[in-house]
């Protein structure tokens, strides 16, 4: 435990900052987001009844790229790509909380923003590891066009999780979390720092949005913002810690970290596109709905969601260090990922199942 405090003391140190200086700085920008209009109304689709200010990602983001990029590890011109394309999207999602831009448009902001971080910033993922027990799965001539996909995709996937009070900044603290614990279990690694600089910025938002004893509603949200640039923070992370080069973690690791959301996202996308409307169509489907619709408490649907997260998590970080083999847990994803996929076809069948449950 000594150890560990000294490898890690500044950190945790650099962390409580970041945490007090969005703490500190929300209820201001709340003031002047009230007043620019910059508020989530109610809605028929909405679990909210006032209003509430979009701020989250207005706090979070300034702050890390402020705190971690004067820290050891990344500096500005190393890490250029990543911030340049967090102030696009943030800017992007400014935007489109505000107006509503047409979907072309905010895909292909994410297409350049992913472009950045993959090309000259490095983020691009080349094999797959050992999946099936018969050697690397490279990716050869695909690697760049997946790598760009994937990024959108994650960004995508983080965004469909805000639904609830607390859900996809809780999300990415629980992915988070597991990807320091990674680096400290696997060898360590140059992110570890601006990944608590993160993780203590949202848990400053979190103060403020998550249901709790003391609040019974969020005061703040992410907005577009938010979850759009940690969409595409959690894409940085897994594939730079999960690089052929530098290898923290198994990609199938990183997968099941990511499960819930992208199992969530590939859901959604199969039922609408059979239904025949467009995937990112808006509806009452996702994994939280469900949860809604089996008579849960918003509270407790983000409490069982962040559980089961930091379950998969467990899954993907611990398994590999006890001697589970790497095939067994691709076939067990992808059985969890199919599984999820049969049961959110039927948008009464899934309540149903799940209100049975001991929860």
């Amino acid at each position: 435990m000594v150890m560990f405090l000294n490898d890690y003391g500044f950190h945790f140190i650099v962390a409580l900052f970041a945490f007090l200086v969005v703490v500190l700085a929300v209820p201001r920008v709340v003031r002047k987001a009230r007043r620019a209009g910059l508020v989530d109304q109610p809605g028929e689709r909405k679990v909210h009844d006032a209003a509430t200010p979009l701020v989250g990602g207005l706090v979070i983001v300034p702050a890390y790229i402020l705190i971690s990029g004067f820290m050891p590890g990344s500096a500005f011109e190393t890490h250029w790509p990543l911030y340049t394309a967090l102030i696009i999207l943030l800017v992007t999602g400014l935007v489109d909380d505000k107006r509503d831009l047409p979907a072309y448009l905010r895909f292909g902001i994410q297409f350049v923003a992913a472009a950045l971080i993959v090309i000259p910033g490095g983020a691009q993922l080349h094999q797959l590891g050992n999946l099936f027990g018969f050697g690397d799965f490279g990716l050869g001539l695909i690697s760049l066009p997946f790598s760009i996909v994937s990024v959108v995709l994650l960004i995508n996937a983080i965004n469909l999780m805000d639904g609830l009070d607390g859900l996809a900044g809780g999300t990415v603290f629980i992915i988070l979390g597991w990807f320091f614990a990674a680096c400290v279990m696997y060898g360590g690694s140059s992110y570890t720092l601006s990944i608590l600089v993160l993780m203590g910025a949202i848990a400053g938002f979190l103060v403020f949005n998550i249901r709790h004893p003391f609040r019974k509603r969020a005061t703040v949200f992410l907005g577009d913002a938010g979850s759009l640039c940690l969409g595409l923070l959690v894409a940085w992370y897994a594939i730079h810690l999960s690089d052929q080069n530098a290898r923290v973690l198994e990609p199938m690791s990183v997968a099941w970290v990511l499960a819930i959301p992208i199992w969530d996202e590939c859901a959604q996308f199969n039922r609408r596109v059979r239904e025949g409307r467009h995937p990112f169509s808006p509806d009452r489907g996702h994994f939280h709905h469900h949860f809604l619709s089996a008579d849960y408490s918003a509270a407790k649907s983000v409490s069982i969601i962040l559980g089961i997260i930091v379950l998969t998590g467990f899954v993907g970080i611990v398994s590999l260090k006890v001697g589970v083999p790497l095939w067994a847990l691709t076939v067990v994803w992808i059985i969890g990922i199919l599984t999820h996929m049969f049961l959110s076809k039927d948008l009464v069948r899934y309540p149903k199942l799940i209100s049975k449950l001991p929860l």
